[in-house]
């Protein structure tokens, strides 16, 4: 991949210079091997992505715990569906229950018409996963992923695959919240993929506490800048730091460093992925 790094606002007096790291794919790559490196699309053609501290679930090593099994057990008589872009019929009436949730959700016109139009005829959305309650017959909540790659034989293997999933927008009825049907979603999302064989499923950005339900499964890992970490301490402790008016990078930070990186740059400098080539 190459990257290109966007200045952001610069503060001279404390020798802070921001950027914002973007990737670009080069021939050969996918979108799974820039997902791996920290990064997630800006782009719904996947030409462009961006590196953030966001959240995935390493899918063999999830298992289910009584907090899943819980919110599985609020959605019982919904039933789950994976079906291909190609074979989800994109209604009217589809696109305006989208747009109303997304009204609700997101504020008005936020997410308009034309936006979920170009959502949906995307690259980004390979897959739909679709909830329907068996009671009713009706169509109750729909998630939107970008699936690559065939699920793998034994994904605890390194080097069996690159099987991804990214679950991208949701949307639901918001008469179902006392049934916790959003959870409900995106752990049948976890379960469905982890059972499927896939290596990997990603949630997005975690930049607040309200993010935190996204690390809620077993496997959860996030990125924190170098490299891919399970401590949810160290997040939690991340989260934490960027709401305080400081005048340090993140790794400048002693009690950071010494907390979850014994202290040594070095240490965590060798387990970066990105080498510069000359």
């Amino acid at each position: 991949m190459k990257l290109l790094f966007s200045e952001q606002k610069s503060d001279y007096e404390h020798y802070q210079f921001p950027y914002a790291i973007w990737a670009v794919p080069e021939a050969g790559e996918t979108p799974a091997d820039i997902f791996n490196a920290g990064f997630l699309p800006s782009s719904r053609q996947l030409d462009r992505y961006y590196l953030c501290r966001q959240v995935r679930v390493s899918l063999a090593k999830f298992k289910v715990s009584s907090e899943n099994r819980r919110i599985l057990r609020k959605g019982d008589g919904i039933n789950c569906q994976l079906v291909p872009r190609d074979r989800y019929d994109y209604t009217p009436e589809r696109r305006q229950f989208f747009k109303t949730y997304a009204d609700i959700k997101f504020g008005k016109d936020v997410m308009t018409f034309e936006r979920l139009n170009g959502l949906f005829a995307s690259p980004i959305i390979s897959h739909l996963l679709v909830f329907t309650d068996v009671k009713t017959g009706a169509e109750v909540g729909v998630a939107t992923l970008y699936v690559e790659g065939k699920p793998t034989p034994n994904p605890s293997e390194e080097g069996s695959g690159k099987s991804l999933a990214y679950y991208y927008y949701a949307f639901y009825d918001l008469n179902y919240y006392a049934r916790n049907l959003g959870m409900f979603m995106m752990t049948s999302a976890v379960t469905l993929f982890a059972g499927r064989g896939f290596r990997q499923l990603y949630l997005g950005t975690c930049y607040s506490n309200n993010a935190l339900y996204k690390t809620q499964f077993a496997g959860a890992e996030f990125f924190n800048g170098v490299c891919w970490s399970s401590d949810m301490d160290e997040l939690k402790f991340i989260i934490k730091h960027d709401k305080k008016e400081h005048h340090q990078h993140l790794l400048e930070t002693e009690e950071y460093l010494s907390a979850f990186h014994a202290g040594d740059l070095k240490r965590l400098a060798d387990a970066s992925a990105f080498i510069a080539r000359r």
